[in-house]
């Protein structure tokens, strides 16, 4: 059976709820599962909206306690000090063989950085702690597998940042990862970072620059990377089965139509570590984590994907 390490997330937030949904869920696929976070959150939760206790949910927990208060619906040092260690302690026995795979609930950024971490999100903690800085993020839904060539940056620094070397570092790991998904063909499509992947430079250069190069390179490896293509009818190309996987050039270009379509049960996958990881397509939604109306449906998605991925390694 897939050993499947599970993190709370940021306990200021839905995670905790999520997650008791998630295993209580009838959905939720067959695997043994160790629960990392602070279990004073879970209990809160599942006594304020009458969910079934983590201790009844056949699951085994490492405890990450809080040290002070942790306010709901709030960023803190604390809340980011927490849900980072549960997430590095899941990692270790990642690493260290005892577990298959990782399932994380969302953290919050500004926490993160309250508490002095440095990262902008799990996917950079996830690269620095496992040691492979070789990562890429790709969120899987509604008939779509999109990668992302920049992820957390300010839109006006996203030019300076495609080079011919990143999009073929990006490639292959999404060309290496491809066959575990079920697509061994390997058909990637390239968005243009400019509308209409810069019209012959009119719009842009980055397309004849930078993309074109790079796709020739790859073509020459022996990939099947085509592009770059305008954003807009590219994604409408892969859904109907065109492509097996989109590389995004940034991150809303992405993650617009993949949430458009499968928002609620999209999946995001990191590629490149030494085991699988997965995560829920939303935020830590401090504007409902009082109301008790979270979906654990994206979760149980992570969770599902992160076992069958798991089970092809």
């Amino acid at each position: 059976m897939i050993r499947l390490a599970l993190t709370v997330g940021d306990p200021a937030g839905i995670g905790p709820e999520v997650v008791l949904k998630a295993l209580a869920d009838p959905k939720r696929p067959p695997a043994a599962i160790t629960v990392y976070g602070p279990l004073v959150s879970l209990s809160d939760r599942a006594r304020r909206f009458d969910l079934k206790p983590v201790e009844t949910l056949d699951v085994a927990a490492v405890d990450v306690p809080a040290v002070a208060p942790v306010a709901l619906g709030r960023t803190s040092a604390e809340a980011g000090r927490v849900a980072a260690e549960a997430v590095l302690r899941a990692v270790a026995d990642a690493k260290g063989g005892r577990v298959d795979a990782l399932v994380t609930a969302p953290l919050n950024k500004e926490s993160l950085h309250a508490a002095g971490h440095p990262w902008p999100g799990h996917t950079e903690l996830l690269a620095e702690a496992a040691g492979t800085p070789d990562v890429a993020m790709m969120f899987v839904g509604g008939g779509l597998r999109v990668a992302l060539l920049t992820i957390h940056r300010a839109l006006r620094t996203v030019p300076g940042a495609i080079t011919v070397a990143e999009v073929v570092r990006i490639a292959r790991l999404v060309h290496r990862a491809l066959p575990r998904f079920g697509a061994p063909r390997g058909r990637i499509g390239l968005c243009g970072v400019n509308p209409h992947a810069g019209e012959g430079g009119l719009f842009g250069d980055e397309e004849e620059r930078v993309f074109r190069p790079a796709v020739a390179r790859l073509r020459g490896e022996g990939l099947g990377v085509s592009g770059p293509f305008p954003a807009d009818s590219l994604f409408v190309r892969a859904a109907r089965g065109e492509f097996d996987a989109v590389i995004a050039a940034y991150h809303d270009q992405g993650l617009v139509p993949v949430k458009l379509l499968a928002f609620g049960h999209a999946v995001n996958v990191t590629l490149g570590l030494p085991f699988v990881r997965t995560s829920v397509d939303h935020g830590t939604g401090f504007d409902i984590v009082n109301e008790g109306t979270a979906d654990a449906g994206s979760l149980v998605e992570a969770m599902r994907l992160a076992v069958e991925l798991a089970g092809r390694a």
